[in-house]
């Protein structure tokens, strides 16, 4: 019978030995996604599964957060690769806590990476083995799978370590991209804008524009609306007179002195065509002349 061995599977004392050996410890003793919720994932394309993982995981600031970003990618990505090697249900279910796993190693007991293969040996020792001691976690992986899941791991994870320790144990500054002011406006004034300063402008653009009318311009200008009403009304004297220079004339006087503004005026019309007439029978006379003389 094959026997796989790790080269990041190994002790440093007889007492993780023995422990190993009896066996009966589970190593992964978190479920990090339920089957149900592995067999949605299942029947979605890759889009689909990022979407339903960002609900899985509650995620709600993606657009703003790094870590949950690349949180999200590193789950999405690793649940694709298993998907198209065509695991099970329970094999998917069972790579997914190994990820979350190695993870969580990561993020919250701060191990290393020597420390993190060695907890990667445990939960996958036995795998090969029928009824063994040594059966661990992921017993339902064959050698073919644990091999390729190695090398995955190697990839995604193992190789970017320090990018994820640094992700999850560096204190990084908060880039403030906006600022929230509370401004208190002052109360309008009677001009629709605040007065400028006075040794700004000129004084008479000031005077003209600017400044709040006083009481007494505002009084004048009163008055001046007053006179203004009062010479807009009607004089009775003057309506009487104008009606008795009009009950004057008769209309015999007003056809005369229509017929004579029309004669006057059709005679200076004729007088200036007839002058303009003569002046181009004349040329027209000259250019026939022209034309019979012998060159």
């Amino acid at each position: 019978m094959k026997r796989i061995n790790f080269p990041c599977c190994c002790y440093d004392s007889e007492e993780d030995r023995d422990q190993d050996a009896t066996g009966g410890k589970k190593i992964i003793n978190q479920t990090f996604l339920s089957l149900s919720q592995i067999t949605a994932l299942s029947e979605q394309n890759v889009e689909g599964v990022q979407k339903k993982l960002e609900e899985f995981l509650n995620f709600r600031q993606l657009k703003t957060s790094l870590k949950e970003a690349i949180l999200l990618d590193y789950y999405t990505a690793g649940f694709w690769w298993a998907k198209e090697r065509n695991f099970s249900v329970i094999q998917l279910s069972g790579f997914m806590d190994l990820l979350n796993f190695l993870l969580e190693n990561l993020s919250d007991k701060h191990m290393t990476l020597g420390d993190n293969l060695k907890e990667l040996g445990k939960a996958m020792a036995g795998i090969g083995e029928t009824y063994s001691e040594r059966s661990g976690d992921l017993n339902f992986f064959s050698i073919e799978q644990a091999k390729a899941i190695i090398d995955y791991l190697n990839i995604s994870l193992f190789k970017q370590y320090k990018l994820y320790e640094y992700l999850f144990h560096s204190p990084r500054e908060e880039v403030v991209i906006s600022n929230e002011y509370v401004i208190e406006l002052a109360p309008p004034a009677v001009p629709l804008f605040p007065a400028l300063l006075e040794e700004d402008i000129p004084s008479d653009i000031y005077s003209s524009f600017i400044i709040s009318p006083t009481t007494a311009e505002t009084e004048s200008k009163g008055s001046d609306q007053d006179l203004e009403g009062y010479l807009e009304e009607p004089c009775p004297e003057v309506e009487s007179f104008e009606a008795d220079a009009v009950a004057g004339v008769t209309d015999e006087d007003q056809k005369s002195t229509v017929g004579e503004i029309q004669d006057e005026i059709i005679g200076n019309l004729e007088a200036e065509i007839n002058e303009k007439l003569q002046m181009q029978e004349e040329a027209y006379t000259l250019r026939t002349e022209k034309l019979k003389s012998p060159k």
